[in-house]
């Protein structure tokens, strides 16, 4: 694993930290196809590649419109989510990326950690279409997530979704 990647780094550090990344967890799940063990390896990648996130995640779709509580880096997590609760939920329910600079002027966003300020959710999508889990990252600071994280967190999603969504 490399060095985490320190907030404040420009857009072109961003996107090459990303990238070398990306091709780590492709390398790391080559062959792989245990949803589990996939999830638990992208956790942890990410989670120790960026010092400012400090919960990462992930939320499975256990029953129409529920999400539990995945394999995870950091703090304690909220073990279900209604698809109608929270940021997670509103991703899943909408299946569209949600990215928030401050999660307290997000209504209904529910706090399973008091420090979280920033946050993005990318859902995963199986080859059906539908939404089987999405992938949470919390930051303490605030707009900690720009288009560059959304644009590769969502590619890295894609390819879960491809890879292990039969």
């Amino acid at each position: 694993m490399e060095d985490e990647l320190a907030p404040e780094a420009e857009a072109n550090q961003r996107t090459a930290h990303y990238e070398a990344l990306l091709g780590r967890v492709s390398a790391l799940l080559d062959g792989e196809d245990d949803w589990v063990s996939a999830m638990a390896t992208v956790a942890c990648e990410l989670h120790h590649g960026f010092s400012a996130f400090h919960w990462t995640g992930f939320y499975r779709v256990i029953a129409p419109n529920l999400l539990a509580i995945g394999p995870y880096q950091g703090g304690h997590g909220c073990l279900r989510i209604d698809f109608d609760r929270g940021v997670c939920g509103a991703a899943a329910r909408t299946n569209q990326t949600i990215r928030l600079g401050d999660v307290h002027a997000f209504p209904g966003h529910i706090a399973c950690s008091s420090t979280t300020i920033s946050e993005i959710v990318v859902p995963i999508v199986n080859q059906s279409g539908q939404v089987m889990a999405v992938l949470d990252v919390d930051s303490d600071l605030p707009n900690a997530f720009d288009e560059v994280d959304q644009h590769f967190l969502a590619q890295l999603c894609l390819r879960l979704g491809q890879q292990f969504g039969d």
